[in-house]
């Protein structure tokens, strides 16, 4: 079976305070977007697993799907089996590719064995394996809140606008993303400023990891403003970077991007 893990962009992210168990509180709005991975699992005589397309670093035993098929086996019996990844979300541009990969995972092993779970319990799984990666069970705009693993629905469809995103060739570490962070809570809670019109967005929706990050990697900054000058009505670096998305009213004119050797996606 295969199945596509798509990548999410976080309008706004708001750091709210630390948590005394290492990670912070924060609130998001995720969002799905139409990149995707290729993710295959068939039974195998033994245990593999390959990947194609971006490299993934590390060790194959420390990728999420491997880490998600030891939680399930844990519960249920199952076969082995070769997973093939073909990686094509970029790595280290906040758009929770790897937690994509180890929820639909999940989804997939569910439907092929016939486990039988339901969306609650996959979700479960998927908190012990990373702060965003229940999300990708249900796959719609939420509220995030609490680790970024708790969820309110909210009604948000930009498919009437051209959405863009930019991706540097710049990494950015999740760990540098929140050093350079002092948790505050907001004037305005993100529940409440993404029902205003999106025209609004750009003075009022802020992710709190930009002021760090745009200091010590500019480039990032540049392509946000590079966005905003080519007509984005709103726009703004996803998660922790260094990818930065733009929304607009028609299709932009991306060509300095290109020149930039940034990777340019379109209509998401």
């Amino acid at each position: 079976m295969i199945c596509f893990p798509n990548a999410k962009i976080n309008i706004g992210l708001n750091i709210t305070s630390r948590r005394s168990d290492g990670y912070h509180n924060l609130e998001t709005i995720f969002y799905p977007i139409k990149i995707q991975d290729a993710l295959e699992v068939i039974e195998a005589p033994l245990m593999g697993f390959e990947t194609s397309g971006i490299a993934i670093p590390g060790l194959a035993q420390d990728n999420l799907c491997i880490k998600a098929y030891n939680l399930l086996r844990q519960d249920f019996t199952l076969p082995n089996i070769n997973i093939h990844l073909h990686k094509n979300i970029p790595i280290g541009a906040g758009l929770g590719g790897g937690s994509a990969d180890a929820a639909f995972f999940i989804k997939l092993v569910n439907d092929k064995f016939e486990l039988g779970l339901t969306d609650e319990a996959m979700q479960s799984y998927c908190r012990l394996l990373g702060a965003d990666c229940a999300f990708f069970i249900k796959n719609k705009p939420l509220f995030a809140y609490g680790k970024g693993d708790v969820f309110t629905s909210i009604a948000l469809d930009l498919s009437p606008y051209y959405t863009v995103l930019v991706m540097p060739p710049v990494h950015v570490s999740t760990a540098e993303a929140y050093r350079g962070v002092l948790p505050k809570l907001p004037k305005k809670g993100l529940e409440a400023l993404i029902k205003l019109p999106i025209q609004n967005w750009q003075r009022t929706i802020v992710n709190d990891f930009e002021p760090p990050i745009f200091n010590t990697h500019p480039q990032i900054k540049n392509v946000k403003a590079d966005l905003i000058k080519a007509g984005a009505i709103f726009s703004l670096m996803s998660g922790s970077g260094a990818s930065v998305f733009g929304i607009f009213d028609t299709k932009p004119d991306l060509t300095v991007f290109k020149t930039q050797g940034c990777l340019v996606f379109e209509d998401l």
